[in-house]
């Protein structure tokens, strides 16, 4: 089994070599090269992760089908990967080449990007093996699975120069970018506090039980960096958030990624120096979920700033208003931004200005997408060409998803941490101990990486 994906001996096992690819997987009519923008526009993509997520994707390759080509569409699971190239098809007019291991495509050297929604745990591997193969990079939130692997990706990213983009959306929505100036400018004078939060009403989920892996499903590969465990009902399919740490990040890595760079957006912080966590399992509290499924995080900062997180999973009360947004306290007012806009109130609480959104971007839905992803990806296009500032580059990425990481390991110590805030080390030896991961062997970063 490890011989069958190990990353080591993938290129010399491969049946399907670089040559084949260039010459002829992602190739496709002399009539579409009628709709190219200038060859030097054209960029040629891979699409990995064929599940919730992947719908999002689709209105931006419609809509840049002129000068963006899908080369490949890859999924571990066949039912997964043929049903998306089906939606594809439908929604963009052509069919991607399919691929069950999306490291063929890194071999094509037409393929100009990748874009990788897949489970936390492959975020990082899949990205520095992209960067390796002279790939740019659209990866999911979180950026990584654990700390050190932002550490590892920055030093990936140094070497070699691609455009890396995270998947947090709302860094392209213009209504807050237009808060956050805002805000920078002094609109509610000295903001000080930011309060991130997400309420959903997640219901029970199985009890795993071993179990053989469902038909069409590579369970190797879809472990890919983790150590090798044995099948479990119904970990694939989404559940692979909730069974422990091997995969997922909690509800923390899989929302709080989002709203939390928000609040780190608006207040101008970088590292906390302080992290206190309150968090529990409280509903259905015999089923499979093995974490906490509610949490309240504070972070503090110098210069007496503040962001706090309240992250309900199963409790649909809406605390705030709705689902999921950030509300950022200043001296003079009050800004409240979410993915339908902003509002912004004075000291007494009057509404002062009130700017709604028409991209329609899902809130909680599982997997979401609408016209925000459309903005950050195009963004992402643009800023390969040369033409834009990426809007989400992964040095200020990696800072938010490590506010999550931070979050996750004062819950699962139950201490209090205190942080180094000129690089986020936690000053903690037990606590560090959290730092990184253990990977199945062969697929550690290597060498001036490790």
């Amino acid at each position: 089994m490890k011989e069958k994906s190990s990353r080591r001996e993938f290129v010399k096992k491969s049946a399907f070599g670089a040559a084949a690819l260039t010459l002829g997987a992602s190739g496709f009519p002399a009539s579409s090269y009628k709709r190219i923008i200038g060859a030097n526009e054209r960029l040629t993509v891979a699409l990995v992760g064929a599940g919730r997520r992947f719908p999002g994707y689709l209105e931006a390759m419609a809509k840049n089908k002129d000068n963006v080509h899908v080369a490949y569409i890859a999924d571990v699971m066949k039912s997964r990967r043929e049903k998306g190239v089906s939606r594809f098809n439908e929604k963009v007019g052509y069919t991607p080449v399919l691929l069950n291991d999306f490291r063929r495509a890194l071999e094509d050297r037409k393929v100009d990007a990748m874009f990788f929604a897949i489970p936390d745990h492959w975020h990082a591997p899949a990205t520095w093996m992209a960067l390796e193969a002279g790939k740019n990079v659209y990866v999911e939130k979180p950026l990584t699975h654990n700390p050190r692997e932002n550490e590892v990706l920055l030093a990936y990213l140094k070497k070699y120069k691609k455009i890396v983009q995270m998947g947090n959306q709302q860094r392209s929505a213009p209504e807050s970018i237009e808060a956050i100036k805002m805000i920078h400018e002094g609109a509610i004078g000295k903001p000080y506090l930011a309060l991130a939060f997400y309420t959903n009403a997640r219901g029970r989920v199985k009890n795993p039980v071993p179990a053989p892996p469902p038909a069409g499903l590579d369970w190797d590969l879809f472990q890919g960096p983790a150590p090798r465990e044995q099948y479990v009902d119904n970990v694939f399919d989404y559940n692979w958030h909730w069974y422990g740490w091997r995969f997922g990040t909690a509800e923390t890595g899989n929302n709080a990624t989002h709203e939390l760079d928000i609040a780190r957006w608006a207040l101008q912080v970088d590292y906390p120096q302080k992290v206190i966590v309150n968090a529990g399992k409280y509903h259905f509290v015999d089923d499979g979920w093995t974490m906490y499924d509610t949490m309240d995080a504070t972070f503090t900062f110098a210069g007496d700033r503040t962001i706090k997180w309240d992250g309900k999973s199963r409790n649909g009360y809406s605390t705030y208003g709705s689902g999921r947004g950030t509300i950022v306290y200043g001296s003079e007012g009050t800004f409240y931004i979410d993915r339908g806009g902003y509002r912004m109130y004075d000291r007494s609480g009057k509404l002062m200005k009130d700017s709604k959104s028409s991209l329609g971007e899902a809130g909680t839905a599982l997997g979401g997408g609408g016209g925000m992803t459309t903005l950050h990806i195009e963004n992402f296009f643009e800023a390969i060409r040369g033409k834009a500032k990426l809007d989400s580059p992964i040095d200020e990425g990696g800072k938010s998803t490590l506010l999550c990481h931070l979050a996750n390991i004062a819950s699962r110590t139950q201490k209090e941490l205190k942080i180094n805030p000129s690089n986020g080390h936690i000053l903690d030896k037990d606590a560090m101990k959290l730092w990184g991961r253990a990977y199945e062997p062969g697929w550690e970063p290597k060498g001036e990486f490790i």
